[in-house]
């Protein structure tokens, strides 16, 4: 019995001592050639792992964050008086990304380095569930992410809707290159699209000596490219802690991709080895033939569908007009803009009222869900004549199909069937600004919500205006074309009265078109419309945020007399007490500077000389604080004079195209 004690007593020592260097193998590094092992992995959010080893970051759930990070933590070396260890490391990983919709998904991957796993306040879309408004940028962070970003974003300066960058305590990247690798066989770099679908490989390598980190992209099919992606010098020690975790984090917004990580190596103290690329776990979307029936079930099979169609042959015909559309040959080339209408009609429970989300002078507007991926959608029916113009203006629609930013609301495709035109929008949950400005069912937006959506629009609009390959005027800017996410961001929407034109050329239109309040002067005589009428209707948008009231208030609206805004704030600014015309349900809660702002550059934007109006990229500057508005040598509230409403309805009551000019005409008016 001694001696089977003696045997146990040996064996446990042997065990314990062995856990401690079993854990401190984990913490140098590991290897994942798909996760068919989770026991050290922790996953956060949607994140799963499929029964073959697939790592699944995100699926097609909108709004949803996924994460997953090794259980223990690396320990760095961040002081240079213990010289046995260091802040290199190694590691690579192989991921992909399928986006719901082709060219539109998610927003991305980020590797990331850490301090804590515990990311409860971080915000999803655009933050990729690592920061958010208050702590973005923060040195305090002690983040480092390598983002594989699909979405162009202004405001963190993003370069393209298709690129690599290398963050330091937020989203704005430090460095950042177009998704592309090198080619050691062609000797030269090749364009690499992150939505692709298509599986692809990430080497980042930091060396502490040097102070140097190198990221590199490639296919799966090529070994690692002789030249990084990006190489930058950074002083790790200045960002990391001693105690840090290593995981990944994404996020999907209102369009969301499935997001995968086949496979990951990770090391600390030396190279990460190479992954088993070969047998990392298959996507789903690849799946195995299956095989050949035997010659007797293809006979059955062909018979059975032959009676089908003999069957069902008179019922389709009889159903056919239900879902007939009006497709000619110039709309083949459009491809993915065009939806049938069957899948709208579906979409929309056959537009049913009580998928209605409002309606006004240029139709009705209907949310529904794609059959085929379940994405939501917001659907416009529009009449119209598809016998004069259509083509123009289809291929105008499709052109605006392609414009990126995070805040317009996205125009996914149209359809058309008999007399009308059916457009298909990104659907946006918290409906149109206006409502919570006007409306006491919905709550009252505090400043801060109320400057982040003047903003947005604002870096929307210079998007449309500056950013893009052509000019595109909006031609109705207010606040019930304003529509909030469920972040109660502000995108700009109703791109119905909108217009392109080639930069550096004149635009031709010459209808009258818009709404009373929001329009130019100047529009009124030449009916021409330009960026600087856009910059008019964008000034008095600001008014109408800051000061919760509509540009123009009749006395019909039970107001003893008529109110015109832009009058009533320039009278507040000659008097010094510009601060008076805020929003009394604000109740003062504001940031005075930045109300003041808004009030004054409401003014300088609504100058009836077009020539005096600031730009949409001065508007920006303004903004974010780079130009101080009082150093304008322009008067804003000295030169302003405003014109009355009465002149407005002569000129309308004598044109016969302005008949779309209602006030209570919204393109798109969002969730309920």
């Amino acid at each position: 019995m001694a001696v089977v004690l003696r045997l146990l007593h040996f064996l446990v020592l042997v065990y314990v001592s062995y856990i401690p260097l079993a854990l401190a193998q984990d913490k140098n590094g590991f290897i994942y050639n798909g996760f068919h092992d989770q026991a050290n992995l922790d996953l956060d959010g949607i994140a799963e792992i499929h029964s073959n080893g697939l790592l699944q970051l995100t699926n097609l759930s909108r709004q949803e964050v996924g994460r997953a990070f090794f259980h223990f933590p690396m320990k760095f070396n961040t002081s240079s008086s213990n010289p046995t260890s260091s802040l290199s490391f190694s590691t690579n990983f192989v991921f992909a990304m399928a986006p719901q919709v082709k060219n539109l998904g998610g927003h991305g991957i980020a590797f990331t380095i850490c301090p804590s796993k515990n990311f409860s306040h971080a915000l999803l879309n655009r933050y990729l569930g690592l920061f958010n408004n208050s702590n973005n940028g923060n040195s305090t962070n002690h983040i480092l992410a390598i983002e594989l970003d699909t979405v162009l974003d202004p405001e963190f300066e993003d370069i393209t809707m298709n690129h690599v960058g290398i963050d330091v305590n937020g989203m704005k990247s430090v460095a950042s290159a177009p998704a592309m690798y090198f080619s050691n066989k062609e000797g030269k770099n090749i364009s690499l699209e992150l939505m692709s679908g298509n599986p692809m490989h990430l080497w980042i390598d930091y060396d502490e000596a040097e102070k140097l980190l190198n990221v590199t992209l490639a296919p799966t099919t090529i070994p690692k490219p002789n030249r990084p992606l990006l190489s930058t010098h950074i002083d790790l020690s200045q960002i990391l802690l001693e105690s840090m975790y290593v995981g990944f984090s994404s996020a999907t917004g209102t369009l969301a991709s499935d997001h995968y990580i086949l496979g990951w190596s990770f090391n600390k103290s030396g190279p990460a080895q190479s992954l088993g690329v070969s047998s990392l776990p298959r996507l789903p979307r690849e799946r195995k033939r299956k095989e050949k029936p035997s010659v007797m079930i293809m006979i059955a099979l062909i018979a059975v569908a032959v009676a089908l169609i003999t069957v069902i042959g008179a019922a389709y015909i009889l159903r056919r007009k239900k879902y007939e559309e009006i497709r000619e040959d110039w709309e083949e080339e459009y491809g993915p803009h065009r939806f049938s209408y069957k899948n709208l009609h579906k979409a929309t429970k056959g537009f049913k009222d009580t998928e209605l989300l409002g309606e006004g002078g240029f139709g009705k507007v209907y949310i529904g869900i794609l059959p085929s991926s379940n994405v939501q959608i917001a659907v416009k029916r529009v009449s119209h004549d598809s016998k004069q113009g259509m083509e123009e203006f289809v291929a105008e629609i499709v052109s605006m199909g392609r414009l990126r930013h995070r805040n317009l609301v996205q125009l996914l495709g149209y359809c058309r069937r008999r007399g009308e035109l059916l457009l298909v929008y990104d659907y946006m949950p918290n409906g149109s600004l206006d409502k919570f400005l006007y409306s006491k069912e919905k709550p009252n937006l505090n400043w801060v919500q109320r400057f982040r959506i003047i903003r947005g629009v604002a870096s929307g609009l210079l998007y449309l205006h500056e950013e893009w390959e052509q000019v595109v005027l909006h031609r109705d800017i207010k606040a019930s074309n304003v529509l909030l996410d469920a972040e109660l961001n502000g995108r700009l929407g109703d791109f119905g009265l909108a217009r392109l034109y080639d930069h550096g050329s004149n635009p031709q239109t010459t209808h009258v078109v818009g709404t009373v309040g929001y329009l130019a002067p100047e529009f009124y005589r030449t009916g021409r419309a330009n960026t600087c009428t856009d910059v008019f209707a964008f000034g008095a948008f600001l008014l109408e945020v800051a000061c919760g009231r509509r540009p123009i208030e009749l006395q019909a609206q039970g107001l003893p007399e008529q109110v015109i805004l832009v009058d009533l704030v320039a009278e507040c600014c000659r008097r010094g007490a510009i601060l008076d015309a805020s929003d009394p349900r604000l109740e003062g809660n504001y940031v005075a500077e930045e109300m003041e702002l808004v009030l004054k550059l409401g003014l300088f934007c609504s100058d009836t000389i077009p020539a005096a109006r600031p730009s949409m990229k001065q508007v920006m500057q303004f903004l974010d604080g780079d130009a101080d508005l009082r150093e304008s040598p322009h008067d804003v509230s000295a030169s302003f004079t405003a014109f009355t409403i009465t002149e407005s309805y002569d000129f309308m009551s004598s044109q016969a195209s302005v008949a779309s000019m209602s006030s209570t005409g919204s393109f798109l008016r969002g969730g309920r």
